[in-house]
Formats: structure tokens, C-alpha cells, sequence
């Protein structure tokens, strides 16, 4: 049986952070996931670092953490992070005005941003249409990552230079308290003992604590995105957020003109049917991301949610895609579906003994927030 300080289950993006900061209080941490990489919504996002969007609580500190801390691993390894900044666009005078409201609130709490004519959104995106948008804010502070290579840059970085046992391929098929303690069982028989164990396992809900899951209250959402072809003569800067993004970022809960945006019709309902609202994100190799959509069910009904794509959904995707913005082409390269957990209380949190901290359900925020949550949840959990 080998000995940590912490056992973390789970190395997608929140499991990868309690990792990091453990490590970083000089504690010998174990990290196991268990697939080759990981594979899941860590990896399936756009990659886009936006405390702007997020509930004005908690949970856009920690964002505004978690962009420090990007920026910081940055300095010490290349894990893809640019500093790119965020823009909101405005297809109307209300969504404008809840533009304006948004940086009213951030400025008041220190957090800057810059509000911008339509002119000076086509400026700095030149492709996007002019019969689309009316202005647009721009928080030049935000960050972007490459989804599909931040992770395990980050996981390397961590072995390499913290001494983390990243242990992959590795599942976990126990984990219970015996003489005061963590001990942990793979699908090898192998054991592992620690004091602590943080459970970071997704969507997995039927594997370890099946039955805390059972009655989380946590819902399961399924997203289709895309990516387009390479095309480098775009130029697309940082995170793109458009007109039906205002409806769904939490931020903008918080604005005088919310819920009079909010009550509106949609210009085609099916786009409310399906929670598609259009971001778009240029990757280091001019391909584009776009997506995407909104389907949830509860955890114990997670198998309807289906493992095809819907081409359908794709499609109106894509329609309202090209109504913001006028590209060369639209070759689309791959589609894939995304899949996360969330909770009505913005994470799932169940400790058992103070000893097993089960944490997951952060939903659509986990690149935004995962890395400032992780650090004050370690806190908490070593205090």
C-alpha cells in the first residue's frame, strides 16, 4: 500500500487544480484518471477564460483568481494560455444597454473593460456582419486556452516540476475510511492510503458513491460544437460572445434591463428549444470552435440523453452562426458532443467524515473558475 498526503480521483480541469495547489503547500499528492488522457468536458470546451460572464459572487472572484493563476503557470510552462480578451457583441439596443449595465457593475468591483462602438467591432473582428452588430464590450484582460492540449501540458508540468504521481488508466473502484484514513482500491487490486481524498469524477456517477449521486439533485448537459477548418487569414481574437449569451451568462442576472431582455422572444424559438447560443473561438491553428447547445437531464436519466449527433441542431447552430459572422468558408472539420455535470447550487459538494470530499457538478464554468475554486477548497480541506 503506498502513502499520500492527498488521493484526487479525476484529472480533468477541478481534479488537476486541487492537485496543483496541494502540491503547491509541499503535500505529496496522488493523481489518477481513468482513461489514457483525459477525455471529457476538460477537453470538449472552447477554452475560453471568462470571469466577465460569471455570477457576480463568488464565483466570478474565482475566476478572476483563476485567470491569475493561468497566467502565472504560464511564466513557468508553455500550456497554451493567450492573453486575448473578450467580446461581448450586441445584436440590439437592449442587449447594448445590458452591455452598458455590465461594465457599470465591473467597474464598480475594480474589474475593467471597455465598451465598443460598432465600428470598432468590426475593427477588431473584421468578419463580423454589419447588419448584426450594434456595439460590443471588450475585457482585454481574459484569457483564452488550447482545450485539447491545456490539460496535459498542465498534468506534465505538475509531474515534472512538482513531483506529482499522475497515474492514468487507473480506476477507481473504492473508496472508503479505515483506521482514520482514505484508502483507495483500483480495478488492479492496488491500494492507496491517504489522510484526505478529493473525488473529481465528472460525470462518472456510477462507479464510486453511486447512491450520493443518486440524490444530488445534479443535472447532466449534452452540447454540440464544432470546429471549422483552418483558416488563418481570419482574424478572430480571444472569446467571442454574442447577442444570445447575454441571455444565458449569470453576469448579466445582475443588470437593471435583465429580465425585460430575458421575456423577449427569441427570433426562432427552436434556437430557446435546444439552449443554443452562439460563442465562437479561433485556435492557434485558425481552425474555429462554435457551439453551442443546451440539453440536460437528471443524473439517473443520463442514458437518454443520446450519444449521436443531431444534425438538426447542428444545422441551426450554424444558421445563426452565419448570421453574426461572415467567414471565407464553412467547411466544418469535426463535430463532437460535450457532456457536463451542474447543480442548482453551482457545485456539488458532499464530504464525508471530513475525510472524502466529493466535488463536482460546476457545470459550464469549469475552465472559468475550477483553478480559484481549487485553491480555497484546499484550503478549506487542510485548515
Amino acid at each position: 500500500m503506498k502513502n499520500y498526503d492527498l488521493i484526487v480521483v479525476g484529472a480533468g480541469v477541478l481534479g488537476t487544480f486541487h492537485s496543483y495547489f496541494a502540491l503547491k503547500k509541499g503535500l505529496k499528492v496522488l493523481l489518477v484518471e481513468k482513461d489514457t488522457l483525459p477525455n471529457e468536458a476538460t477537453v470538449r470546451n472552447f477554452g475560453q477564460i471568462i470571469p466577465s460572464g460569471m455570477d457576480l459572487n463568488q464565483w466570478h472572484q474565482y475566476g478572476r483568481e483563476a485567470m491569475d493563476i493561468y497566467k502565472a503557470l504560464q511564466q513557468e510552462a508553455e500550456i497554451s494560455v493567450r492573453n486575448n480578451g473578450s467580446t461581448y457583441l450586441a445584436s440590439s439596443e437592449l442587449e447594448y444597454q445590458l452591455l452598458k449595465e455590465l461594465q457599470a457593475i465591473h467597474t464598480q468591483n475594480g474589474y475593467s473593460s471597455q465598451l465598443l462602438t460598432q465600428a470598432e467591432c468590426q475593427e477588431r473582428l473584421p468578419n463580423v456582419q454589419a447588419d448584426y452588430c450594434v456595439g460590443g464590450l471588450l475585457f482585454p484582460q481574459e484569457i483564452t486556452v488550447e482545450p485539447r492540449q491545456m490539460i496535459h501540458r498542465l498534468i506534465e508540468h505538475l509531474t515534472q516540476t512538482y513531483a506529482l504521481d499522475y497515474r492514468p488508466l487507473t480506476t477507481i473502484k473504492d473508496c472508503e475510511i479505515r483506521n482514520n484514513a482514505c484508502e483507495v482500491t483500483d480495478t488492479r487490486g492496488e491500494r492507496y492510503t491517504a489522510p484526505k481524498a478529493v473525488i473529481c469524477s465528472g460525470r462518472d456517477f456510477k462507479i464510486l458513491f453511486p447512491e450520493v449521486f443518486s440524490n444530488s439533485g445534479m443535472r447532466l448537459s449534452k452540447l454540440h460544437m464544432m470546429a471549422t477548418t483552418p483558416m488563418p487569414e481570419v482574424q478572430m481574437p480571444g472569446s467571442i460572445l454574442t447577442g444570445l449569451s447575454i441571455r444565458h451568462y449569470e453576469s448579466f442576472q445582475s443588470c437593471p434591463s435583465f429580465e425585460q431582455l430575458k421575456n423577449l422572444p427569441y427570433h426562432n424559438e427552436e434556437l430557446r428549444k435546444y439552449g443554443i447560443h452562439i460563442l465562437f473561438k479561433q485556435a492557434t491553428d485558425g481552425s474555429i470552435i462554435i457551439g453551442d447547445s443546451h440539453e440536460y437531464v437528471d443524473v439517473d436519466q443520463s442514458e437518454t440523453l443520446d450519444f449521436g449527433l443531431d444534425m438538426y441542431i447542428n444545422e441551426l447552430i450554424l444558421d445563426e452562426a452565419k448570421r453574426i459572422m461572415n467567414l471565407p468558408h464553412w467547411k466544418i472539420q469535426n463535430y463532437w458532443a460535450g457532456f457536463y455535470a451542474k447543480h442548482p447550487d453551482q457545485i456539488f459538494e458532499h464530504n464525508i467524515e471530513d475525510k472524502i470530499f466529493i466535488t463536482t457538478g460546476i457545470g459550464g464554468k469549469g475552465m472559468t473558475t475550477s483553478a480559484g475554486y481549487a485553491k480555497h477548497h484546499i484550503e478549506t480541506i487542510f485548515a
